[in-house]
């Protein structure tokens, strides 16, 4: 152990020390852990909240959209989508049919959103289909020749609906008449109810086949747009220009990304301003070090003086207090980061907050600590304890001896 080492942890663990002194020590510590055990946990929240939602949100919509530019759909998308499934980073290629419709059941009425899907592609790349927990989710048409609904958990509670009930989707494209435009309705029996864990999804969606939505919207063999998967998600942009090449003229495509950037965008500024005013907290803490050692230098000016007379160099005596300022921090530190990642596993595990789903999108708060903040909050709240030593260490290293031990 090296002298600075020892003369520190001797000022910390003297039993002689004025009970002020010692208590304000306990106060710092306690002051550093608070801080970094909040900041902690306000980032495991916040990083939670954007994985569940992205998560979520991915695992039923595409990370790629390619669409016509015009509103007449995309005709020969099977050869297109034969064309396209070789493009690097692409996962998986699926056709799609979006339309707003109304659902009428039992006196009740609501629109919804109306998903047309080729059924073995679509529980391939999406969680929805696969979360099926009512009826058996399959698509075939009854023996009367009725088509199959799937519809979302949410929407199925809100309008009474059950599994192997009967229902009716009226489209806005309706027929065109002597006495004008009729809509177009179809009776559809729900073969089974999914719950995708996304309240959007589950209160507002619904899925049929291909044929049927086409059957519906009165279109011939045309989908709205080819929903594609990638491997990485990062990578979304890149393959999005890689596919948009090969699909030539007369397409356009928009990323998860760009359909959810404002969402993510408001998500990462909270994390900066949370980091930001939390941080204080540790500030605060810092200006509590400042404190302790303030006292020390006071209370051990004589102690000091005589290390100088007998050979300490003042190097050695602003390293006392240095380390002595950054045992402080450190063991904070540590009791922060355990509390705070504690905390966050068991919030996460047991899922002790819950949220209203329809305001929040998720049933729960989500804590997902990352090991990336565990670094650069250890190193921010070591880096302000530092600075905070830096004056009283400058004071102690000052001391005259002779003017301390004048009249001992």
């Amino acid at each position: 152990m090296t002298f600075e080492w020892m003369v520190a942890l001797r000022y910390l663990r003297s039993p002689n020390r004025p009970a002020v002194l010692r208590l304000v020590t306990l106060l710092a510590v306690a002051g550093v852990a608070a801080g970094v055990t909040t900041l902690v946990i306000a980032l495991s929240m916040n990083t939670g909240f954007r994985q569940a939602i992205r998560d979520r949100l991915l695992s039923v919509t595409a990370h790629v959209n390619l669409k016509p530019v015009g509103a007449e759909g995309v005709r020969d998308y099977r050869a297109l989508m034969e064309r396209l499934s070789s493009t690097p980073g692409v996962r998986s290629i699926e056709p799609a049919i979006y339309d707003t419709v109304l659902l009428s059941s039992g006196g009740h009425a609501r629109g919804i959103v109306l998903k047309g899907v080729d059924p073995d592609l679509e529980r391939r790349a999406s969680e929805a289909l696969r979360r099926i927990v009512a009826g058996q989710g399959d698509f075939s048409p009854d023996p009367d020749g009725i088509p199959s609904l799937i519809v979302g958990r949410i929407l199925a509670d809100d309008m009474k609906i059950s599994a192997g009930g009967y229902v009716t989707l009226t489209s806005p494209q309706g027929n065109l008449t002597p006495f004008g435009m009729l809509p177009r309705s179809r009776r559809f029996r729900v073969a089974g109810i999914f719950d995708s864990g996304f309240y959007d999804y589950d209160a507002n969606w619904g899925f049929v086949t291909l044929p049927s939505a086409q059957a519906l919207a009165g279109i011939g063999d045309v989908v709205s747009l080819l929903e594609v998967r990638v491997v990485k998600l990062d990578d979304a942009p890149a393959v999005a220009g890689e596919l948009l090449h090969r699909a030539g003229s007369g397409f356009t495509t928009t990323t998860w990304m760009d359909e959810n950037r404002a969402l993510f965008r408001a998500l990462s500024l909270e994390k900066l301003v949370t980091a930001v005013f939390i941080g204080l907290i540790t500030f605060v803490a810092g200006l509590n070090i400042l404190v302790v050692l303030t006292m020390t230098v006071t209370d051990h000016a004589r102690d000091i003086a005589v290390l100088m007379a007998m050979g300490a160099r003042r190097r050695q005596i602003r390293h006392v207090f240095i380390l002595q300022g950054l045992f402080v921090s450190v063991m904070g530190t540590i009791a922060g980061l355990v509390a705070g990642y504690a905390f966050a596993w068991v919030a996460d595990r047991w899922q002790l907050i819950p949220l209203n789903p329809e305001v929040y999108a998720i049933p729960y708060v989500p804590f997902h600590a990352s090991a990336f903040d565990a670094v650069w909050i250890a190193a921010a709240a070591l880096a302000i304890s530092i600075a905070a030593t830096i004056f009283p260490a400058r004071s102690a290293a000052g001391i005259l001896p002779v003017e301390i031990l004048r009249f001992e």
